[in-house]
């Protein structure tokens, strides 16, 4: 993939041309790169943040969304192949942990696996459950984003926006929703879960089973809260991975 190409995927808010390591920010379904605007302002002096940026939302409006975990992964790790040139650690949250996972699988068969991988509010790759949210109307897609609290409250209440990034976040509503991990899918990488006690998408057993997936290392971090416990307890998780970052 050419550099243009691959920059239409990452965005760096805070650039950190002397850090020695990257972090890679995986948006959840319906998520854009600023979401980790925090993430990248609050740990830009110990690595290089930088945020993916799925199709289909805000300066990639016009373009498609894609509906196919498998087909965002090959495409994310294409972009993510020129940039390896420092240590990378992935963090993803719900959607986005899975893209990690599975990105991490494609970037570790040419050499260039992650030295860790933090998945976050999302159950194992090979515990499923029914989910149909991609099939309901508009107004049940809506009622989906209210009740997990991780939308831009701006854009919900602005019927114009949201009509029109409705397509993409049914995109990702049907890739997450139609995933399913290859049997025995493993990575070498260190995985690191954390999980809101009371989050209605993961249980703690759920997310537990991430650790026959790693053949490396295993931990988990149980916060309080929901399925975006990280929006209020934002600090605690950026110390996690600060800690991570210059350990």
């Amino acid at each position: 993939m050419t550099t243009a190409a691959a920059d239409l995927w990452l965005r760096s808010y805070h650039p950190a041309p002397g850090a020695t390591r990257r972090l890679v920010c995986f948006p959840h379904a319906g998520g854009s790169a600023s979401f980790y605007f925090p993430v990248s302002a609050a740990l830009s002096q110990v690595a290089d943040v930088v945020a993916l940026q799925y199709p289909g939302r805000q300066d990639r409006h016009t373009e498609k969304g894609v509906e196919t975990v498998a087909e965002l992964a090959d495409r994310i790790a294409d972009a993510l192949r020129g940039h390896t040139d420092l240590p990378l650690t992935f963090f993803g949250h719900s959607m986005g942990a899975v893209l990690a996972f599975e990105v991490a699988r494609r970037l570790e068969r040419t050499g260039q696996a992650p030295a860790h991988v933090f998945a976050s509010g999302r159950r194992a790759p090979s515990r499923h459950r029914p989910e149909n949210v991609h099939r309901r109307d508009d107004d049940g897609v809506i009622a989906e984003m209210r009740k997990l609290s991780g939308t831009d409250p701006r854009i919900l209440g602005d019927d114009e926006v949201l009509r029109m990034v409705l397509p993409a976040i049914r995109s990702d509503y049907t890739a997450i929703e139609t995933y399913r991990a290859e049997p025995g899918a493993q990575i070498g990488s260190p995985i690191t879960v954390l999980v809101g006690d009371d989050d209605p998408r993961t249980t703690l057993d759920e997310a537990r089973a991430w650790e026959p997936h790693t053949l490396g290392a295993f931990d988990m971090k149980v916060f309080p809260g929901g399925h975006f416990y990280l929006t209020d307890h934002a600090q605690d998780v950026i110390a996690v991975l600060k800690e991570h970052l210059t350990s």
